[in-house]
């Protein structure tokens, strides 16, 4: 996420239901949509569109796996720990971070991956 993404549409995205539980089975660990669709019990193109959209909003990203049989298939992941919802005369603000751990599993800092300033209005 850039920061291009208005507060409102950040906040509808994490608004609905089947996308917080998406990104709370993808904060225990990366998954392919089918095992989402399992873990959630989701329909896969509910899954697709949800992830899609989270995606869009750089909630979630993706890479190609090939299994040993030569087949491809996508990993999601989670691309955030930590969501701050600020208020102010402005309106909504929404910070996204992660906390960076350091070999040994020493916290190193909190870094803002995100920032979703209020919309214009």
């Amino acid at each position: 996420m850039d920061g291009s993404v208005a507060s409102t549409e950040l906040l509808d995205v994490l608004g609905d239901t089947e996308s917080r539980a998406l990104l709370v089975a993808l904060r225990r660990e990366s998954q392919s949509a089918k095992e989402l669709g399992e873990t959630v019990n989701l329909s896969l193109p509910t899954v697709y569109r949800r992830l899609d959209r989270l995606g869009e909003h750089g909630l979630v990203a993706s890479t190609t796996e090939v299994r040993s049989d030569g087949t491809h298939y996508r990993q999601y992941e989670c691309t955030f720990d930590q969501t701050t919802v600020s208020l102010s005369a402005d309106g909504f603000c929404v910070d996204l971070s992660v906390d960076e751990v350091r070999p040994g599993g020493e916290q190193a800092r909190e870094t803002t991956i995100g920032r979703s300033p209020p919309a214009d209005e």
